[in-house]
């Protein structure tokens, strides 16, 4: 049949990895993250550009009643996105730079964190959903602008060969520090927002404490065992890999279960891995590959299909979208150099672990489908975090370029 579901589904597919492919190749000509690449081409590929343009293929294409599945694959390909994330999270580099990077990465999440929940007092009540209260608006309004896309960053900072640096190892210490508190903060919002009063959100973290002790304490120590019976790799056979993923989808389903999202589940499964495992690396580099060339596309292009850029058809609408992103710079950016400056760092230092930490990216996409998902998030105020995520991401090299060339410095 021509139009079966499963035709549809394989020339989305097709159509996803194309384009992703093609605008990642564009914006690495042009100096940016391949990344950014792939969000735009989702984005190209909704209602802003090609649904504008070509509404009949648009629908014929992207039917409504195709989004559950590619909503359900996204899914699979973010929790192992984030297990990736947690395994590349090097604890190391964290200990050696823990008192600059603590002091940088909680500077860089307090203040851009105090200005949303600021800015959410005057958007409340006229971009909330009428469901919605002030409380659980203005957390997530908080945690959208603080966080920092370390994945993005790291790349940025390996295509720049400036991993081995000062600055490339103050910033990754801060960005990986960022990244386990911004999750664990995430999570108790999460918590909180699902949780039907304060006893139930007592319960939620109660909970979500003892999972974390569980990971770290026992999981842990149980994979270490084993990573010294595999070690070598020709001692991995199927049953390591099953029980690695079995370890990866128990943890989201518990953290699903207990209400504070499965991808944080599939970030701590990531964390107690074994770093000294061989194996490891292994399992980074075959699971990396399919999440980003398959997975990942589908959800920027989900992402993109919720992003309505004609929704903001009133000057107004612009300038609330201009100040987010003005209060998300000052407050990442500013707040990053700031401490950074006050740990000692040189005024160029400082000003590039702030243009870095600014970085928000795929991260940032995925707190602000999780809002959309649980309603905290109208689609007008959704577009807007959209449009922050992808100007902040793409002032990074363009920054790190300006001041390079104004302290002379490579």
């Amino acid at each position: 049949m021509m139009n079966s579901p499963l035709s549809i589904f394989i020339l989305q597919l097709v159509v996803i990895i194309v384009a992703s492919r093609v605008f990642a190749a564009v914006f690495k000509k042009i100096g940016q993250p391949a990344v950014m690449g792939e969000i735009i081409a989702g984005i190209a590929l909704g209602p802003s550009l090609m649904g504008g343009l070509f509404p009949s293929f648009s629908e014929f294409l992207f039917p409504a009643t195709s989004f559950g599945n590619l909503q359900m694959l996204s899914q699979v390909g973010l929790i192992l996105f984030m297990f990736v994330i947690g395994m590349e999270l090097d604890l190391n580099l964290i200990k050696q730079k823990a008192k600059a990077a603590l002091f940088i990465s909680y500077a860089s999440i307090i203040i851009p964190f105090a200005l949303g929940v600021g800015l959410a007092y005057f958007l409340h009540q006229r971009f909330a959903p009428a469901n919605i209260p002030f409380y659980a608006f203005a957390l997530f309004m908080g945690i959208a602008m603080s966080i920092t896309a370390f994945p993005v960053l790291a790349r940025i900072i390996r295509e720049r060969q400036i991993g081995q640096t000062r600055l490339g190892v103050i910033s990754m210490a801060s960005a990986a520090i960022d990244d386990v508190t911004g999750w664990c903060v995430l999570a108790l919002v999460i918590g909180v927002v699902n949780a039907k009063g304060a006893e139930f959100a007592l319960i939620t973290l109660g909970e979500a404490i003892a999972y974390i002790c569980l990971m770290l304490l026992v999981v842990r120590a149980l994979l270490k065992r084993l990573s010294k019976r595999t070690n070598d790799i020709k001692l991995v056979n199927q049953s390591t890999v099953a029980i690695i993923f079995l370890v990866l989808l128990l943890s989201a389903y518990c953290c699903e279960m207990i209400g504070i999202h499965a991808l944080f589940g599939a970030f701590m499964a990531g964390v107690v891995m074994p770093a000294e495992w061989n194996f490891r690396n292994l399992i980074i580099s075959k699971i990396e590959d399919v999440s980003m060339i398959l997975f990942l596309p589908i959800f920027f292009v989900l992402t993109g299909l919720r992003t309505q850029i004609g929704l903001l058809n009133d000057p107004s609408l612009w300038l609330i979208c201009l100040l987010i992103i003005a209060l998300a710079v000052l407050g990442k950016f500013g707040g990053s150099a700031l401490a950074a400056k006050l740990s000692g760092e040189s005024t160029y230092e400082s000003l590039s672990i702030g243009a870095l930490m600014n970085t928000r990216g795929l991260m940032e996409l995925i707190v602000l489908n999780i809002g959309y998902d649980l309603g905290i998030l109208t689609p007008q105020i959704f577009t807007m975090m959209v449009i922050m995520a992808l100007v902040t991401t793409m002032m990074t090299n363009p920054a790190l370029n300006i001041l390079n060339r104004l302290y002379k410095q490579q």
